[in-house]
C-alpha cells in the first residue's frame, strides 16, 4: 500500500518527494523510481484521501510549504494474511520470476519453501530459475519483489532473519577445537621447558669453565716459594 499511495501521491500532488517518501514511509529513491516510471510495474493508485489517512487541507499545507511533514490523520487498515497460497494480481504475474531471481542473488540463505511464501510460486519454478534451467531464462531480470509489489519490505525483513538465524543454527562446530588447543599448550610448555633446559645447561657449562681457569697456573710465572 505506501507504494501504491506514494503513486497516487506523485500524479496527483504537487508534493516534493522527500514529502511523499516521509509520508509513506519510503526511501527516496523508491518515490523517484515510481515517478520515472522504472519501477518495473505499474502501480495503481490508492487514493488516501478517500481511505481517510490524508485531508484536502493537508495537502494543499504540504504544496505550499516544502518543509512540511505531512501528519495522518488515520493508520491505513492493517492487511491481514489468511492461510493458503498468497494472491498475486494477474497484472503483476509476470513480475514473479524478476523477484524469485532478485531474491536467489541477494539472499541465498533463503529456502525454496520461504521464497515460494513470499512471491507465491512453486518450487519448480524457483529450481529453474536457480540452476538457470527457466524456459524464459534470457529475459528475466532480477528486481527487488518489494518494489514491484510482490511482497512487503516487512515480511521479506522477517523471512531473511529467520534464515539467517537459522543459517546460524545449523553452522558446522569443529569438535577436535578443544583437542587442538591443548595439543598446542602442551606443544607450547615443553618448548619453554626446553629452552630453560638449555639456558640452565649453558650457564653451568660457563661456570665450570671460569673455575677452571681460575685452578690453573699462568705459563711464564714461577711459583716464589719453590727453592
Amino acid at each position: 500500500m505506501p507504494h501504491a499511495t506514494a503513486s497516487w501521491l506523485v500524479e496527483n500532488t504537487s508534493l516534493s518527494f522527500e514529502q511523499i517518501a516521509q509520508f509513506c514511509g519510503l526511501h527516496l529513491l523508491e518515490v523517484q523510481a515510481i515517478a520515472d516510471d522504472t519501477a518495473a510495474t505499474k502501480l495503481t493508485g490508492r487514493d488516501p484521501i478517500r481511505s481517510g489517512e490524508l485531508t484536502h487541507e493537508e495537502i494543499e499545507k504540504g504544496q505550499n510549504d516544502p518543509d512540511y511533514a505531512l501528519q495522518i490523520q488515520k493508520e491505513p487498515d492493517q492487511v491481514r494474511r489468511t492461510k493458503g497460497p498468497r494472491y498475486t494480481p494477474l497484472s503483476k504475474r509476470q513480475d514473479k520470476p524478476d523477484g524469485i531471481a532478485w531474491l536467489v542473488k541477494n539472499h541465498p540463505e533463503l529456502t525454496d519453501g520461504q521464497i515460494g511464501k513470499l512471491i507465491g510460486t512453486t518450487r519448480t519454478t524457483i529450481g529453474a530459475i536457480r540452476d538457470r534451467s527457466h524456459w524464459n531464462m534470457a529475459n528475466i531480470t532480477a528486481k527487488d519483489p518489494v518494489t514491484l509489489g510482490l511482497t512487503s519490505q516487512r515480511e521479506l525483513d522477517a523471512a531473511v532473519a529467520k534464515a539467517q538465524k537459522a543459517a546460524g543454527a545449523a553452522a558446522p562446530v569443529d569438535e577436535h577445537f578443544e583437542e587442538d588447543r591443548q595439543a598446542l599448550i602442551e606443544e607450547l610448555r615443553a618448548e619453554r621447558e626446553q629452552h630453560a633446559r638449555d639456558a640452565e645447561a649453558a650457564l653451568a657449562a660457563e661456570e665450570a669453565s671460569e673455575t677452571l681457569g681460575n685452578d690453573e697456573i699462568v705459563p711464564g710465572i714461577r711459583d716464589p716459594f719453590k727453592r
